[in-house]
């Protein structure tokens, strides 16, 4: 099967790229590289644009009538970025989705699976969350994904009372760590935002990690957060593709009524509290980590896990990987893009 994925030059969308090349599909890259990676497109079609470029998007699809669906990845995704520049996300998520949607829908594009976040959650007594659980989004960036889940929604709802075939799967993600297993990618910004990243830079440099917050209600006052291994997220997005028509017969039997959206939570089904994350990373890591409490930061929450029952029924998925081999991965990934870039500079 052919596949359109936006943002494929990033952590996320590259390592999806070849999760789909290994189950037999075709990647159809869009990127416009203001964050991705031109290392990531190597010998795959690739398009450097924006997916809000509309005589782009419909020349893609001219030239590769047989794509049939979309794997949307394409956002800008720093917590903080968000909170300091608002405006930025919501153009940036949202109106340019809108357009892409909109684009899909003109072209009588039938599956798209689009990438949410976990971030929409409100942090629950318990932590876990459904997919019915509540939301409370304390982020401009986890806003735009909530408001991208409900234009899909509402865009996939009116196609269906137009005859139209529009259909949309959110997968909500919850905190992807570690790299293809086979370094073909992984984690690639200098200043990486995301805690494993984070984690890594630190003890490659030298340089202290803070842990930001401390004052939650959880066993030991630090964020609690559920960490999937990239790989697995990655074959989730196969399972989503493959089982595109089955996920909603699933569904519609299961829920007792026709839909024509479908909101996914995958993760791993555990929490795991940053304090402990960072001292698992300890252990794996061959260099020391000086490790620091510092205040919470701006659009944070205590955190949650997954309850992952849908994606294991609808979509006949589970996680694979322990967060140990996530930590793993992500340090030999670090080491080989260090490589890699050093070799490229000429250094």
């Amino acid at each position: 099967m052919k596949v359109l994925v936006t943002g494929g030059a990033g952590y996320i969308g590259s390592t999806t790229c070849s999760a789909l090349e290994e189950a037999g599909h075709t990647p159809v890259v869009l990127d416009s590289l203001v964050s991705g990676a031109r290392e990531f497109t190597e010998g795959r079609i690739f398009y450097q644009g924006d997916v809000a470029d509309t005589a782009l998007v419909r020349s893609i699809f001219a030239e590769h009538p047989d794509i049939a669906a979309t794997l949307h990845f394409a956002a800008r995704i720093v917590v903080p970025e968000s909170v300091a520049q608002p405006a930025l996300y919501y153009r940036e998520n949202v109106l340019k989705s809108l357009s892409l949607f909109e684009t899909l829908l003109d072209l009588g594009q039938a599956r798209v699976i689009f990438s949410s976040s976990a971030s929409v959650y409100a942090s629950p007594p318990d932590f876990e969350v459904t997919e019915t659980s509540p939301l409370a989004p304390l982020s401009p960036y986890a806003r735009t994904k909530e408001m991208m889940e409900d234009i899909l929604a509402d865009l996939c709802a009116a196609a269906a009372q137009a005859g139209q075939p529009l259909r949309g799967i959110a997968l909500r993600y919850f905190n992807p760590i570690g790299a293809d297993p086979r370094g073909r990618s992984g984690p690639y910004l200098d200043d990486p935002s995301h805690l494993l990243g984070r984690l890594v830079s630190a003890a490659r440099s030298g340089g202290e990690f803070a842990i930001t917050g401390t004052d939650y209600p959880t066993r030991d006052g630090t964020g609690l957060r559920d960490y999937i291994h990239v790989w697995d997220l990655a074959q989730a997005h196969v399972a989503a593709l493959e089982n595109f028509e089955q996920a909603f017969e699933r569904a519609e039997q299961e829920l007792g009524e026709p839909v024509t959206s479908l909101i996914i939570n995958v993760g791993t089904g555990n929490g795991v509290t940053v304090r402990e994350l960072v001292e698992a990373f300890g252990q794996v890591s061959p260099q020391p980590l000086k490790v620091s409490d510092a205040p919470r930061r701006p659009g944070d929450n205590a955190g949650a896990y997954a309850n992952i029952g849908r994606a294991q029924r609808w979509l006949d998925w589970e996680p694979q990987h322990t967060t140990e081999e996530g930590l793993q991965t992500a340090l030999d990934w670090a080491e080989q893009w260090a490589k890699r870039r050093g070799a490229g500079s000429g250094k």
